[in-house]
């Protein structure tokens, strides 16, 4: 595109990409997704000190399906419900779509187990979305009674992961 026909808002602006690039730095995105009439920039942030990968296919390759909104980190979703086995049961249930690990990594030991007493900011697992690792609070206080999926499984928003004991 020459210079003489580019427009102030282009999402192929040199400058405004790299704008892009340092708020995913500063805040620590993991995407941004711009779209623009006919034209789409991508940008992936693959971790801490990781190069950030652009690409801009057009248009016409992508599906018409709407895209999978970018893993941002855990909010109020992971916000235990009560359930029917009392007021005194929470279950913590997956904020995203993902995969569930129940530890940091292979060698480490469970974030939590049966028996283990959590606090609001406890972390209690990860969840892995589109290469993003979300540290998952518990958002809760009590005693984990039951974990209710296995490492490496994958989850849907909304799947109960943990059966807590709020008296606990």
């Amino acid at each position: 595109m020459a210079d003489s026909t580019k427009r102030a808002d282009d999402v192929f602006d040199i400058d405004r990409i790299r704008k892009l690039i340092q708020l995913m730095k500063e805040y620590e995105l993991g995407e941004i997704d711009l779209r623009q009439e006919n034209q789409r920039i991508r940008l992936c942030g693959v971790g801490q000190g990781q190069p950030v990968f652009a690409s801009a296919p057009p248009m016409a390759q992508i599906p018409a399906a709407p895209a999978p909104a970018p893993a941002i980190a855990p909010v109020a979703a992971a916000a235990p419900a009560v359930e029917a086995d009392g007021p005194h049961i929470a279950f913590i249930k997956s904020p995203m779509v993902g995969t569930y690990y129940s530890k940091a990594n292979p060698t480490s030991k469970n974030f939590v187990e049966v028996g283990s007493t959590v606090q609001n900011d406890t972390v209690i697992c990860i969840i892995e979305a589109m290469k993003v690792f979300n540290e998952i609070p518990a958002e809760t206080r009590g005693k984990v009674i039951q974990v209710l999926v296995k490492n490496e499984e994958a989850v849907d928003f909304g799947k109960p992961l943990f059966k807590i004991d709020t008296r606990g």
